[in-house]
């Protein structure tokens, strides 16, 4: 079975009126104080970012669905602990709705990209959720890379969680995909051919003196043997997290197996996929998306159906298909982290309080508990007979 590991940013918010602040560093010295310096590399890992008002908590490798999800919910619980020390919290927004000038991060490498990449830089205050997937070599990653482009828009909808900016509606759900790609290599990408291919692109973007190394949307990661997925934002809710790395780890093997198979990439235009890239981050699961195999606008609910149908096999083998299934449908009929945001502003037109209800949902102190999908977390790797679940509808 393939392991799983994730990254995931967050706003280090105000309790009492949700303005980020830009105590990352702060936070990030105690968690050095909690920890000594003979003590082993330990999980979850806590990092710096661009901008002091975020923080990245890191997992480490997991085989079991339910193992990854027991750590993204101790790795919260673990970073607001340290907040609260310093009279934050941890808050799992893909971007501020509360105005915010950001300060960011002072080290070689982020002042150099505020002296490039100047205003695309300085208001750069977005927080992704990326999944990192094992794989065997560079040769099968860049198979997988080729063979999961049309995927990746679907899982921008359903993980859909910024539709406020600086303190307006955007009339995005994924405001921080469209804050993302003004960087010059964020997006999708053609298709490689081979890991020769990829790395000879990759070093001669290095040689356009722009960028060290690429933002795409998927890529080979720098420093361990996976594939990293990079299209979505922090998830507002434990649960979407961990359907969303459920389905990565089902996309990067049901595309290892078409690669072992012969079966060629879609060769879809890049051009395309960034209409689909779009159509997911205006809107969510609340309006048409593009097709992954027609490549024409569908409703979300073929879409996400058609997603599930294509990975259900791979899902059926680690166990998770019950799971994953539940989880979509619950998103369908509840709607993503943005649906969730725009709610609470409804009920009292206080971005404010948006800020913290999601924080209580981020940290589930509310009445966030799923005890059926607990139940069928429980279960995942434990079974692969297919699941009877109602069919997928939107």
């Amino acid at each position: 079975m393939r392991t799983l590991g994730v990254e995931e940013e967050f706003l280090i918010v105000d309790p009492r009126n949700g303005s980020p602040l830009p105590i990352a560093g702060e936070i990030l010295h105690l968690h050095d104080l909690s920890r000594s310096a003979e003590d082993p590399p330990s999980y979850p890992m806590l990092a710096a970012e661009l901008q002091q008002e975020q923080l990245e908590v890191i997992t480490g490798p997991h085989s079991r669905l339910s193992g990854l999800a027991a750590e993204i919910r101790a790795g919260r619980s673990y970073a607001d602990a340290l907040a609260r020390k310093a009279g934050a919290r941890i808050s799992a927004l893909a971007t501020s709705p509360l105005p915010v000038t950001p300060r960011h991060t002072r080290n070689d490498r982020y002042d150099a990209l505020l002296e490039k990449f100047a205003l695309t830089a300085r208001e750069q205050l977005t927080c992704g959720y990326h999944v990192h997937v094992s794989v065997g070599s560079d040769e099968e990653g860049v198979a997988i890379l080729d063979r999961i482009r049309s995927w990746l828009p679907p899982l921008i909808a359903l993980s859909s969680n910024s539709p406020f900016w600086n303190g307006t509606d955007t009339g995005y759900s994924s405001f921080r995909t469209q804050a993302w790609n003004r960087w010059s290599t964020a997006g999708p990408t053609d298709v490689f051919g081979s890991a020769d291919a990829y790395h000879s692109f990759v070093e001669r973007l290095s040689g356009t003196g722009v960028v060290a190394s690429p933002d795409f949307d998927a890529r080979l990661s720098a420093r361990h043997p996976t594939v990293e997925i990079r299209v979505s934002d922090v998830c507002l809710d434990v649960r979407d997290a961990t359907l969303i790395a459920a389905l990565v780890r089902a996309l990067v093997e049901t595309a290892s197996r078409e690669w072992e198979a012969g079966q060629p990439p879609d060769n879809v235009a890049t051009a395309i996929l960034r209409q689909g890239v779009w159509l997911a981050s205006r809107f969510g699961i609340e309006g048409n998306l593009l097709h992954p195999v027609a490549h024409k606008p569908d409703t979300a609910g073929n879409v996400v159906a058609a997603l599930y149908d294509h990975v259900r096999d791979s899902l059926d083998q680690t166990g998770d298909a019950a799971y994953v299934e539940a989880s979509l449908q619950r998103i369908l009929d509840q709607g993503t982290g943005a649906t969730r945001q725009r709610q609470s502003y409804e009920r009292n037109n206080s971005l404010a309080d948006v800020v913290a209800h999601a924080t209580g949902v981020t940290h589930e102190e509310a009445d966030h508990r799923d005890p059926r999908g607990e139940q069928l977390l429980a279960k995942s790797g434990t079974t692969s007979r297919r699941s009877d679940l109602v069919t997928l509808s939107g």
